[in-house]
Parts: C-alpha cells; sequence; structure tokens
C-alpha cells in the first residue's frame, strides 16, 4: 500500500442505514470530483440527474447480497463466526473463518450441516479458506434458513437484509452489498431517465473484504451481457460517458475490456485496479467512502492524483461525511 494513502483523514464510520438516522436513503450526501479541475463540490444523491448529461450510461451491479454471516461451532464447543464468500462449486466455496482454524478443521452448523477447512486461499496470509460444505439445502436457501447479513464492528445493531440490498438486486450472490448504488432510489432513477441519462447492469458477485488489512482484491465471479457490452460500446462510439457505479462495476467492465471495446464475457476475475492501471471502459465512477488505508482508496488513484485524492477526502472529512455501506457517496468524473 502506497504511504501517500496513509495522509488522506479519517472519516466517519456510518453505523447504521441513513433511513435509520432519520435520512432518506437517496438524501446522503454525495461529493462530485472533477479530475481536470482537480476540485470538488458538495451535493445530495438527489441531486444527481442535475450533475449528469444526457446520453451519459451508469453501469450498475444487479447482484444481491445474501445473509452471508453463519455461526459455526467447533469440535470443542466454541462458537466461531463463518462468513461465506464465494462459490468455486456447488460444494467448495471460498469462506472466511472469523478465527484461527487449521486445514481439515470440521465446523458444524446449523440443522446437521459441516463445513470441513481445506486450505487457505494464499497461505501468507490465511484469510480466506476453500471450504467443503455439506448441507441440508442449497447454499442460498442455507444462507436464507440460517444466515445474518455480514457486519463489521463500527455497525453496532443488526438490521434486516433488505437493508443490504440496492435497488437493482436480481441475483443473489454477494457476500456483501455492493454498496455505491444503495442511494439510487425509484424517484431517482425516473428523474435520471426523464433527463435522458440511461442504465445497463452488470453482474459481479461481492465477496468478503478485509478492514483488518489493506490487500488486493479476491477472486471474483462476474458477468457482462452481449446487451451490456453494446450499450458501452455505442456510448464511447458517440463520445458518451460512461460511469461505473461502483468498482464492481469497474472491475466487471475493465475485466470484459479487449483493446478499447467491451465484450460479452464471464467467468473469474482476479483484475486489480490501481495507480498502475490504465481505465478503458468507463470516464467515471460512483463510489462510496471507505478508511484511508483501505484497497478501495488505491482503485481510486487510477482516477485521482494523490493530491486531488487527499484534498476531495480533506473537504469530506471537514463536512462530516460518512463512509462505509451505509455512507455517503463521492462521484468522480
Amino acid at each position: 500500500m502506497n504511504a501517500e494513502l496513509l495522509l488522506a483523514p479519517e472519516l466517519i464510520a456510518a453505523t447504521a442505514p441513513p433511513e435509520r438516522r432519520g435520512i432518506k436513503r437517496d438524501a446522503v450526501r454525495l461529493l462530485v470530483t472533477d479530475r481536470d479541475a482537480g476540485a470538488s463540490t458538495h451535493h445530495h444523491f438527489f441531486d444527481l440527474p442535475s450533475l449528469l448529461h444526457a446520453g451519459d450510461l451508469l453501469v450498475v451491479n444487479d447482484s444481491a447480497t445474501q445473509p452471508a454471516a453463519l455461526t459455526a461451532t467447533r469440535a470443542n464447543g466454541d462458537s466461531l463466526p463463518l462468513h461465506v464468500a464465494t462459490m468455486i462449486d456447488q460444494r467448495i466455496w471460498m469462506a472466511e473463518p472469523r478465527g484461527p482454524v487449521v486445514c481439515g478443521e470440521e465446523l458444524q452448523l446449523p440443522s446437521g450441516g459441516s463445513a470441513v477447512m481445506i486450505a487457505p486461499v494464499e497461505p501468507e496470509r490465511p484469510r480466506l479458506w476453500y471450504a467443503w460444505f455439506q448441507l441440508p439445502l442449497s447454499m442460498t436457501a442455507f444462507l436464507a434458513a440460517y444466515g445474518q447479513p455480514i457486519r463489521y464492528g463500527y455497525v453496532t445493531q443488526r438490521f434486516p437484509l433488505g437493508d443490504y440490498q440496492t435497488m437493482f438486486a436480481r441475483e443473489p450472490g454477494s457476500s456483501e452489498m455492493p454498496s455505491a448504488a444503495r442511494p439510487f432510489t425509484p424517484r431517482v432513477v425516473r428523474a435520471l431517465q426523464r433527463s435522458g441519462i440511461e442504465f445497463t447492469t452488470i453482474t459481479l458477485h461481492c465477496g468478503v473484504a478485509s478492514f483488518e488489512q489493506p490487500e488486493r482484491p479476491a477472486l471474483e465471479r462476474y458477468a457482462v451481457s452481449r446487451e451490456t457490452a453494446l450499450a458501452v460500446n455505442t456510448a464511447r462510439g458517440e463520445k458518451r460517458r460512461v460511469i461505473a457505479v461502483g468498482s464492481t462495476a469497474l472491475r466487471a467492465l475493465e475485466s470484459a475490456a479487449r483493446g478499447q471495446e467491451a465484450v460479452a464475457s464471464s467467468g473469474w476475475t482476479d483484475l486489480v485496479i490501481d495507480e498502475h492501471y490504465q481505465i478503458k471502459m468507463v470516464d467515471g465512477l460512483l463510489t462510496g467512502f471507505h478508511d484511508s488505508g483501505a484497497t478501495h482508496q488505491s482503485i481510486l488513484r487510477a482516477f485521482l492524483d494523490s493530491e486531488t485524492l487527499r484534498d476531495a477526502y480533506s473537504q469530506a472529512a471537514q463536512d462530516g461525511y460518512f463512509c462505509h455501506e451505509f455512507g455517503d457517496a463521492q462521484l468522480i468524473l
């Protein structure tokens, strides 16, 4: 992690969804950062239609969040939180045991289910493990019956799964919410469409993030349809702006790039986007705020130089913006 990123000031972590803090979902703050001018201005998310141009294309992730946090029981009777991450096949998944485990350890799950820890995905950083699940139901049904949404220490109470869904959620598969699209509401989308702004979708199933230490993103499944590839290529050919809603949409589109065009594709992506990466498919990014040491800021450096990024975060911090999945938003154009 580049040491320069650590100079960015910290924002306040949002401990609850805005609706439960007395704010409408689409009334969160929106910091708009102009890449060319190197300057930022302050708005609310419901201002988005007035900040974009007719013909702009927004690319959103239609992956739905699953209640991926389970409580497992070890052989000695101790409880261990287990976060289900990414499907390899129907029985083998990446998972994050929230505590030390050993190869071959079997964890008991509700209703007679179990998970055997096979091996760490990366032995040098044994946070994610390959796990063999034996369940009485499909994983989706099992999580629906026994899981809870993943939450971290800054979220001080449990909230229902609906608070972790975006209005575009269609395809179950994300362990954590593709949260950049959370502030969208039907009234904002209607206003955008009236303004001539278009939408298309990708699917990228989000794995489990790490808040303990910065690290490269894990393998994730994605799909870019023929219709979406055509919409992106048409917009680019007509010199209209393509704006990724979230780093997940960005990662999927860039994974589908072949030269300067998007192609229909699906499968796994291990793409790392950072200050050394040359963006090919998009002209802007709508995203949230995260901690200064997070990998997320490396992605932002593909769009912004260090000074502009620090200035944007400084302004957001001074104005009391909130970070993380229930926080405020940033639009980079």
